[in-house]
């Protein structure tokens, strides 16, 4: 109500704060949600040859997914509802428990080793993959350190910068050299992203290459590695060796040609392109849906980071805005290095594509950090509700 010009405030006025929340961005929302019913289509698609020749059923590795989309889903609806703010009590328990996961698959039996690298435990009945769970967790350890300042020779920030480089160790000890480049580069992009000096950028990456050169010349990098590395530049030098995956994902692309030869009947999947349903399943769905699905992909990983950084740039606060680079930066480039890889942009790394390769891990927690994504994204606007019964003085 509105009150005379003459007269006081009223003796019992007191006005009333309301908060009012926003839906979440519906356009991430849908974006999702193509990458997830996209993936679920291509991993069908690309592992049934593989379950019927192992005698299982066609929809074997389907069915593991969904369990863990499921998951995720429910993490994500949670999340989203969760003030993203509070999440800074949960930084260090999160952060404990992420380190306590990777050293029992370092050094406990629980570890499982596939394909020369230990990254999983084995509970029995089902595995899964612990550095997933240190991308957010460097995430959120980065945002609480500089959502007051930059400055990183604060001793005060020593307690979040000593568990990020003890979970970058572990990782690296695995060993997983694509998840320690994205959990470095994120970290320079959030510090970056908080005001940090270009010129300790440039440091950085004269320290990591540096770090690069020693690693090769003492023998740190496995023999694996440097042949990924070798192998980039002329994998037609060993065709029938560390070439060969390259040169078949190649060929998925080639086949594919503009429209594809439609879903469902790749040929490389069936027994040329190996981790056809993981690591290559970029090059099924561009043999499958030839350029124009290939285009949808990236464009809907475009849209996701536009939309991430839309969100960031819309957040009020500094946590959140860190929160929501760290997060878009974290999905969208490993999205990038998973599709530079399968088409030889870049040399083997070994990282899933989000939402769509196979592997329940990286979609659950992908799911997750989607749901503090939205959560940011809603608008928190206080509303001033004044009392109708009021007395006058």
């Amino acid at each position: 109500m509105s009150y005379p010009r003459t007269s006081r405030r009223p003796a019992n006025y007191e006005p009333q704060m309301s908060v009012i929340i926003s839906s979440p961005d519906r356009t991430l929302l849908v974006v999702v949600a193509f990458l997830v019913i996209l993936g679920i289509m291509a991993i069908f698609s690309a592992s049934a040859p593989k379950s019927m020749e192992m005698g299982l059923n066609p929809a074997k590795f389907v069915f593991n997914q969904i369990v863990f989309l499921a998951v995720g889903f429910l993490g994500m609806k949670f999340l989203t509802n969760y003030d993203y703010k509070n999440l800074v009590v949960w930084t260090m328990p999160f952060m404990i428990a992420v380190v306590v996961l990777l050293a029992l698959v370092n050094y406990t039996p629980l570890g499982v080793t596939v394909n020369e690298a230990k990254r999983w435990i084995d509970l029995g009945f089902f595995q899964f993959q612990p550095s997933e769970f240190a991308k957010p967790a460097v995430v959120m350890l980065l945002a609480s350190a500089f959502y007051k300042n930059c400055n990183i020779f604060d001793s005060n920030k020593m307690i979040y910068f000593v568990p990020i480089l003890l979970m970058i160790f572990m990782v690296f000890k695995q060993p997983n050299l694509s998840m320690v480049i994205l959990l470095f580069l994120t970290s320079l992009v959030m510090y970056l992203s908080a005001g940090g000096p270009l010129k300790l950028l440039w440091l950085g990456m004269g320290a990591g290459f540096f770090t690069a050169f020693t690693a090769g010349a003492t023998h740190i990098i496995k023999p694996y590695q440097m042949s990924r590395i070798t192998t980039w530049f002329n994998p037609e030098a060993d065709p029938l060796g560390a070439g060969y995956n390259i040169i078949q994902s190649l060929v998925a692309f080639a086949t594919g040609g503009f429209w594809g030869v439609g879903y469902g009947s790749s040929k490389q999947k069936l027994a040329w392109l190996p981790e056809a349903h993981t690591d290559f399943i970029f090059a099924v769905i561009g043999e499958e849906l030839g350029f124009i699905g290939c285009l949808l992909v990236i464009g809907l990983f475009w849209t996701f980071i536009h939309r991430g950084l839309l969100i960031a740039s819309r957040c009020p606060d500094i946590y959140g805005k860190l929160l929501a680079v760290g997060i878009t930066f974290s999905i969208g480039f490993q999205a990038f290095l998973n599709m530079s890889v399968a088409s030889s942009f870049l040399p083997a790394t070994g990282v899933p594509l989000p939402f769509i390769s196979y592997g329940g891990s990286s979609l659950m927690v992908s799911m997750w950090m989607v749901g503090i994504l939205l959560n940011i994204s809603k608008k928190r606007v206080k509303k001033i509700r004044v009392q109708s019964n009021v007395r006058y003085l």
